[in-house]
């Protein structure tokens, strides 16, 4: 049976009626501030007060979402709890939620992927059951990208690295957006709001949680953690409005401000071009594990490449003769790319429970490559065959998991597995499945891999 999360706050934050609600999201754009020189982004900062006060500053954001009809595909939301009072971060247990426009499924593969596994995060119905933070953007949502699937999340007291921590787990490629929901100051003067919420723009626009108090944001905890992430990508930040409640349909006494932001990522660098870098940090890392008993630092420093100072993940895969000799990696990014790249060569060449540690007396005979992955995203199967004539020979790496076992394949094991029945059941032994094993609870999730092919020294 599918569970459908009711609309808690319908007719009350926004309109309960399907037409009334259009016409109010009409009306929201055009009162909003328009930013038609800004493309895309990969995630917007947006106020959840109701619609008549803060809805034309959340649609200056949302607006920016109408190219990418059928490109975002998935949204990973984010708000703050008014109502209980939890630790961590609870996302809802629901398969779908209700809107006055129709109702909107829940990612329920990639939920169970970061359940359990991210630290802090678990589901908490009741954090859900009555919360507004969450609710009142789904309609906007609907108006601009027509039929997507939904991860909520509500944050109660939660760390930017744990908030962190979950986005990149769920970061994903442009089929993702983020949204993190939250109003400014509350219950302030005019004037009063506007100097502190100024403060808070110019601490938003330096992607600087530290500097973001209770003061100053209800939604500070999820927002902290995407500034944090951001910061991390090298993304940039641009301000798209920056209003209260007496700015748009209250009293100028007592007023909540509210502020709207879009982030971007930065221009993707060709990872093939970083390749011989790359292959320079792995070998020197197993080169000074070898020699001092202590691998060499990571160098993520600024001075490193931004690629490589980005959170990436990767595997490191030693050959001797053409044979495997090691092979360690990281199947999501987590860390930068330069350490992750670091850490992994070391454990392939000394860690990998298949073979006894590489000695310096071999080490010359020893070939490596570098495969830098992308973004694993949860595949939608309705069984083995279906999964099957999903599967790209020579381009799906593919991560495998059931009843708490798990195993992953590079893209490159298709060259000794061509075959798409023989590539699954091989990775299913692997796991540690028999090679016929299936299950309801069966998961799949497929990434692609940029390998920087080997380097014979």
């Amino acid at each position: 049976m599918t569970t459908i999360r009711p609309s808690a706050v319908a007719g009350m934050f926004y309109p309960q009626d399907a037409a009334q609600a259009m016409r109010q999201l009409d009306q929201c754009w055009a009162d909003a501030q328009p930013h038609p020189e800004l493309g895309v982004p990969k995630a917007i900062i947006a106020p959840h007060a109701g619609w008549v006060y803060s809805g034309a500053v959340a649609a200056s954001a949302y607006a920016l979402l109408k190219p990418a009809r059928g490109v975002i595909t998935r949204v990973v939301l984010l708000g703050p709890s008014h109502r209980v009072a939890f630790r961590g971060m609870a996302i809802s247990e629901a398969d779908a939620w209700a809107s006055p426009l129709g109702s909107v499924k829940l990612d329920r593969a990639a939920i169970a992927q970061v359940i359990g596994k991210v630290p802090m995060v678990g589901t908490l119905e009741q954090a859900h059951a009555q919360e507004h933070s969450l609710e009142v953007h789904l309609p906007f949502l609907q108006k601009m990208l027509g039929d997507f699937s939904l991860i909520p999340v509500v944050v109660g007291d939660a760390a930017p690295e744990q908030v962190a921590a979950l986005l990149e787990a769920l970061w994903g490629g442009t089929e993702t957006l983020i949204v993190v929901s939250t109003d400014l100051s509350h219950y302030l003067d005019y004037d009063a709001c506007h100097d502190l919420d100024r403060r808070t723009r110019d601490a938003i626009e330096t992607l600087d949680p530290a500097a973001l108090s209770r003061e100053q944001a209800c939604g500070r905890m999820p927002m902290g953690g995407l500034l944090l992430a951001a910061k991390r990508r090298d993304m940039t930040i641009t301000t798209l409005d920056l209003r209260n409640s007496g700015d748009t349909a209250g009293p100028k006494d007592k007023v909540v401000g509210y502020g709207a932001w879009a982030l971007y990522e930065p221009e993707p660098a060709d990872i093939r071009d970083m390749g011989p870098l790359l292959l320079e940090l792995a070998q020197a890392a197993i080169q000074a594990q070898l020699d001092h008993g202590q691998a060499v630092d990571a160098h993520a420093g600024s001075d490193m490449p931004a690629a490589l100072r980005q959170p990436g993940a990767c595997f490191v895969t030693l050959k001797k003769h053409g044979q495997l000799r090691g092979c360690i990696g990281s199947p999501q990014a987590w860390r930068p790319l330069a350490e992750d790249v670091c850490d992994n060569a070391v454990k392939a060449a000394c860690r990998d429970p298949r073979f006894p540690p590489v000695t310096a007396a071999e080490w010359p005979e020893v070939t490596m490559s570098v495969s830098v992955l992308t973004p694993p995203v949860p595949m939608t199967i309705a069984g083995q065959d279906d999964l099957l004539a999903q599967l790209r020979p020579g381009i799906d790496g593919l991560i495998i998991e059931d009843g708490g076992k798990r195993a992953l394949f590079l893209p490159s094991v298709w060259e000794q597995l061509p075959d798409k029945r023989q590539f699954l059941g091989h990775l299913k032994l692997k796991a540690g499945m028999t090679a016929d094993h299936w299950s309801p609870g069966f998961r799949a999730q497929r990434f692609e891999a940029v390998e920087i092919k080997p380097l014979a020294h």
